[in-house]
């Protein structure tokens, strides 16, 4: 098996987003004089973030509605009064501040030398590159993506497309989308007809409905495969 190519996710794949969430979280609200957010607030914001982000997906929202929207219907819930859209961009001003690699990413990256890797990812692009930046690994991706500056988000096949003209890829069978979402990483993956791994850390169960090329539980099981495609380079 050989791949020229890798495409990662960032969040939950290479960065540990629950962490960087509760840390941003519990800084905004902090500086807003509630010190308690995380006990108080956090349960029904992860419940309102989740449902939004499926609309992303879906289309049935954009990212820039998403900013603001996720903190009206928060602080709608709470009886909170204060304004969504400043406070919204603040948290992503917190969010660009934390860096949380998860175990072995460092390793795995730097195993694939020779390859060519870059990073696609549903997020914002001021979070998404001050992450990226303050972790050191920058100069490891030839490209970073983000749906917000691209317009289109996985499983769009848009933004594969995008991806691919960009980066002048012509053979869809040297490229691998690795991730940690089915519905998005690999969906899109698969809808774009490239090969697809999954990163589940948890072992989550599979439906059967979205079936990805590989999965994987660590970083260490994913060398095996890159470790294929340095050897027959």
């Amino acid at each position: 098996m050989k791949y020229d190519m890798f495409l990662f996710d960032l969040d939950d794949t290479l960065m540990d987003f629950g962490e960087t969430e509760k840390h941003a979280f519990m800084n905004v609200f902090t500086t807003h004089g509630l010190p308690n957010a995380l006990a108080d607030f956090r349960d029904t914001y992860r419940a309102v973030s989740t449902v939004l982000w499926e609309d992303l997906e879906q289309g049935r929202i954009t990212l820039a509605e998403l900013k603001t929207e996720r903190f009206k219907r928060l602080f709608l819930e709470h009886g909170l009064e204060m304004d969504a859209e400043q406070f919204g961009q603040m948290y992503l001003d917190y969010l660009g501040k934390e860096v949380h690699l998860i175990d072995g990413v460092t390793s795995m990256l730097h195993s694939l030398k020779g390859a060519r890797i870059a990073v696609l990812t549903n997020g914002f692009k001021e979070v998404q590159l001050a992450r990226i930046a303050a972790s050191g690994l920058a100069d490891t991706f030839e490209a970073i993506f983000t749906s917000e500056e691209i317009g289109f988000q996985k499983p769009q096949t848009e933004i594969f497309e995008h991806v691919f003209k960009q980066l002048q890829i012509k053979d869809k069978s040297r490229v691998l989308m690795v991730g940690d979402s089915l519905s998005s990483d690999i969906r899109g993956g698969n809808n774009f007809g490239i090969d697809t791994c999954w990163y589940n850390p948890k072992r989550k169960e599979n439906n059967g409905l979205v079936q990805p090329t590989f999965e994987i539980h660590d970083w260490n099981e994913f060398q095996s495969i890159g470790a294929q495609t340095i050897a027959s380079s």
